[in-house]
């Protein structure tokens, strides 16, 4: 029988199918009616953190709270959610849950699906993979499940139905279900993967289309390779989008934004880290911060379930320089030897044992230990790798973390990076970096050119203290004030977060000795009493630690950043016994800003892969439609649209030419006034950080000069920085209109911002009048997806640059000056504290008129590097897509409907 051999499935015999952990959906199991009028309400319970489908009647008015009925059978439990059971129907009254509400459907089976898609993005799990199957050829999605381990084979459903097979895709089926025939186990080649969290099948739909149009196109073959079959023909033409076509399958590699992480040790920074990411013990104390010039990295492991440490380490010949140094400094009896000698020691101890200090280095280097570390820098990097977090936590912390006590058996000297990765945390970080920015009170500062390059990458700063001493600690505050220039103007951080941390150590009746104030109803349950004093001295900080934000200097200027204040108790989120609830730990709120930044990245690499598909199909279409009798018609339009190309770029010209005049006035004024008040202002920044007896004072002063201008103290907030000092009255002239000409957001309009003028450059003019023809809208949309692809490009590239012309004029002053450093520092003996700072004073006297005007031509040119690359490559690309319109060649396909289903999708996605 035909029915027998189809083997046509029937879905709604089964109840229940399980994928993992994870029910994919529900089906009656006869034909019951629901009753009328009932919808279904996907929701998380917020005390288990469950997802869960429920009646939508069993809801509050404000769908906070929801009537849980007293079953513990699962069946019973459905039944009542199918049949819209009443509550506090039978012999037991309900509990009424608080819950978080997701989403309302009309049908169990729709509700229960999205329940799937809820829990699976809480566990960062990809529903859907478009693959390519071997055998037919064929592009397609499936449910990740399908997918063997090597992701090489997929298991395929035995419907020759194909409306039978799409439903067994959306609602992720599971192959043991099908018990009378077996599924078939096809080789694939795996492209894309979805997790967006709406509309997750339609988005995978959106990749199929998009990839399917280069495989069609001939530019994609099986399994996956970049193929041009008309090379003659269409090569020149599509050379850029070959190279964007390969990267497709590693997008979500591309963008990733970097959060740092303000805080010295002690303050909670791997424990909070540690909560956020739900991995106890992951990161040892002290772990961030602990090492000269490392930068720790956090972020996801994409690929397996291991974590994962990758170390970069310095050269032989680059420790052998350092250590060189170390041993210099330790022989020289001068009294001006650096003022960081116990660093200095620290290392060496470390690395070669506690009395390696008190040896030569030729007696080191007889010593096995010696031979040991020889080896471990045999490679320029070490990898990590464990699937067990203690194992893993234990074999990575000789890399990165510093104790005193284990003289002899770290490693940490010879570390300039590490990054970890973390698995299962796709939701969290996975377009996300969590970057430690060392440098407040730890023993080994960062040096300050890795610092401030760091610095300007963070797109976020998140600044880490104890609440109880988050308002009189100077660290972080004198931080935010030294560098604020190298997030805002000179970077392009947008939010600065402010995080308290261990709110739960609090002794409560001490509290509430100080804060008469709480009323004795608050005080009246003793059992509640440490809750109410940790949430109302939360409260306070939250207030105290905003106003004294809103009342720094760095706040009156044109610089905006977002800030909110967090108080979180790490502890108390991973133990529940400790008084406060999830949500009051504020560990959660943490939680939320990494997802939603995550699928904000999510929505904008679909949009971007969207964009770049139908510019193609565009193409193929307009091009292909080409005849003699319309080329008259095409030249005119190419024609047309040639002369709006160059009467844009002069308008664009004109309005950045602008900008340099108003950047060449503030930097003569800038000139100017330093020319007239640098020495008075570099003996101002020396005599604020003079001790009144001066003792010590001179090293200090040896170290700045032989840094080039720079030192940071142990005991300091902040470092001093000469060059910045001598910075300061150009920056004082220029940096509010270069806020405005360099936003750091580019979704501030301040009416002159160069991404401003990018935005309102097109070709596409409101005069322009030509005839319509499906040729002619396929090549206009070719068109605007150029124009809107480079335009994209182009912003980006303009928050890069906009970093090298505003540290340019720090750069220029510390070359100019280096001469005169290397003479300062050198000056040795009695005196030589008074004649160091006679030479720097001369030397500035002597560079002041040229060093400043150089400065400023510095950022000038620069400025006008960027204004000539806009320019000129709006003009390059869209010449060339104008050229690319007016081609003639043979019928490749007709893709009218490919071009449908892409923008019918795309507007689901995206709606």
């Amino acid at each position: 029988m035909e029915e027998a051999k189809e083997m046509d499935f029937d879905f709604k015999c089964v109840e229940e199918c399980k994928i993992g952990d994870y029910e994919p959906m529900a089906y009656e199991e006869d034909n019951q009616s629901m009753p009328d009028g009932v919808n279904f309400a996907v929701v998380t319970l917020q005390d288990t953190d469950e997802v869960m489908v429920v009646a939508s009647d069993w809801l509050s008015t404000d769908q906070k709270q929801c009537y849980w009925p007293p079953f513990k059978s699962t069946e019973k439990y459905v039944e009542a959610v199918k049949k819209n059971l009443e509550p506090s129907t039978g012999w037991k009254p309900w509990e009424k849950l608080n819950v978080i509400f997701h989403a309302e459907y009309d049908t169990y089976e729709e509700a229960v699906n999205n329940k799937v898609e809820q829990k699976a993005l809480k566990d960062g799990l990809i529903l859907y993979k478009v693959v390519t199957l071997h055998k037919s050829n064929e592009l397609t999605v499936i449910p990740a499940t399908w997918l063997n381990e090597e992701r090489t084979q997929c298991y395929w459903p035995p419907f020759k139905s194909p409306e039978k097979c799409t439903e067994a895709v959306k609602y992720r089926l599971d192959p043991p279900v099908t018990v009378k025939k077996p599924w078939e186990l096809l080789n694939i080649q795996a492209h894309m993967e979805c997790e967006i969290e709406t509309s997750i099948y339609v988005q995978s739909l959106v990749m199929r289309e998009t990839w399917g149009v280069f495989q069609k196109a001939g530019y994609v073959t099986y399994p996956g390779m970049i193929e041009d079959k008309r090379v003659d023909n269409l090569s020149f033409r599509f050379q850029n989008r070959r190279d964007a076509i390969s990267k497709m399958d590693n997008i979500c590699d591309n963008k990733k934004i970097t959060i740092g992480v303000f805080g010295k040790s002690g303050q909670g920074k791997s424990s909070l880290l540690n909560a956020i990411l739900g991995k106890r013990n992951l990161l040892p104390s002290s772990c961030f911060g602990a090492c000269t010039s490392v930068v720790t990295q956090v972020q996801a492991n994409l690929k397996d379930s291991n974590y994962i440490a990758e170390i970069e380490l310095f050269s032989k010949e680059e420790w052998e320089k350092e250590l060189n140094d170390l041993f210099r400094v330790l022989l020289d009896e001068n009294e001006d030897r650096d003022e960081d000698l116990e660093t200095k020691v620290e290392k060496i101890t470390a690395l070669y044992g506690a009395d390696a200090d008190k040896k030569t280095l030729e007696e080191l280097k007889k010593d096995d230990k010696y031979a040991e570390i020889e080896n471990v820098l045999s490679g320029s990097k070490k990898a990590i790798s464990n699937s067990d977090v203690s194992a893993f936590a234990n074999d990575v912390a000789s890399y990165i973390q510093h104790s005193k006590s284990s003289t002899g058996h770290c490693y940490w000297p010879l570390v300039k990076s590490v990054t970890i990765k973390i698995p299962d945390c796709r939701e969290l970080l996975e377009h996300i970096v969590l970057l430690d920015l060392p440098g407040t009170g730890d023993c080994n500062k960062i040096r300050n050119d890795l610092w401030k390059t760091k610095l300007r990458e963070c797109s976020s700063v998140w600044i880490v203290s104890n609440i109880n001493r988050a308002i009189d600690d100077r660290d972080p505050w004198g931080i935010i004030q030294h560098c604020i220039q190298d997030l805002g103007p000179g970077g392009e951080c947008k939010n600065i977060n402010f995080i308290c941390t261990r709110t739960d150590d609090i002794d409560p009746e001490e509290y509430l000795r100080s804060v008469p104030e709480l009323s004795e109803d608050q005080k009246s349950s003793d059992k509640k009493l440490k809750k109410v004093c940790i949430l109302h001295r939360n409260n306070c900080a939250k207030k105290n630690v905003k106003r004294k934000f809103e009342n720094l200097e760095i706040t009156k200027s044109k610089v905006s950043f977002i800030t909110d204040v967090f108080t979180v108790s790490s502890k108390a989120y991973l133990d529940t016994n400790l008084h406060l609830e999830p949500v009051e730990t504020e560990i959660p709120n943490l939680q939320g800003i990494l997802k939603r930044t995550n699928r904000r990245i999510n929505r904008e690499l679909t949009s971007d892969c969207v964009n770049e598909a139908n510019g193609v199909l565009s193409f193929i279409q307009s091009v292909q439609l080409h005849s003699d009798k319309k080329m008259g018609e095409i030249q005119a339009v190419v024609k047309a649209l040639q002369k709006n190309l160059a009467k844009a770029l002069n308008v664009l010209d004109h309005q950045l030419n602008s900008l340099y005049k108003i950047m060449d006035q503030c930097l003569s004024k800038g000139v100017e006034k330093s020319v007239e008040l640098c020495v008075g202002t570099k003996n101002a920044m020396i005599a604020s950080v003079t001790p009144v007896d001066k003792r010590g004072f001179h090293k200090i002063l040896h170290t700045l000069y032989k840094n080039k201008g720079y030192v940071w103290q142990k005991n300091w907030d902040a470092p001093l920085d000469l060059n910045l000092c001598l910075a300061k009255h150009m920056h004082d002239n220029m940096d509010d209109e270069f806020s405005l000409i360099f936003p750091v957001d580019a979704n501030n309009k301040t009416g002159m911002s160069v991404q401003e003028q990018i935005d309102k450059f097109s070709i596409f003019q409101r005069c322009t009048a030509y005839p319509q023809s499906s040729i002619l809208y396929h090549m206009e949309n070719f068109i605007r997806t150029e124009e809107t692809k480079v335009k994209a490009l182009l912003k980006r590239e303009v928050v890069q640059r906009k970093k090298e012309i505003y540290s340019s004029i720090q750069r220029t002053i510390q070359n100019q000056m280096t001469a005169g450093y290397e003479l300062a520092a050198n000056e040795k003996g009695q005196g030589a504290m008074e004649n160091r700072e006679k030479k720097i004073t001369e030397t500035i006297e002597l560079l002041k008129y040229n060093m400043f005007k150089d400065a400023k031509m510095e950022v000038l040119k620069k400025f006008k590097d960027l204004k000539d690359l806009i320019c000129k490559t709006l003009e390059s690309t869209l010449k060339r897509s104008l050229e690319h319109t007016q081609t003639t060649i043979t019928t490749l396909m007709d893709v009218s409907k490919e071009i449908e289903i892409l923008e019918s999708l795309s507007r689901q996605v995206f709606n």
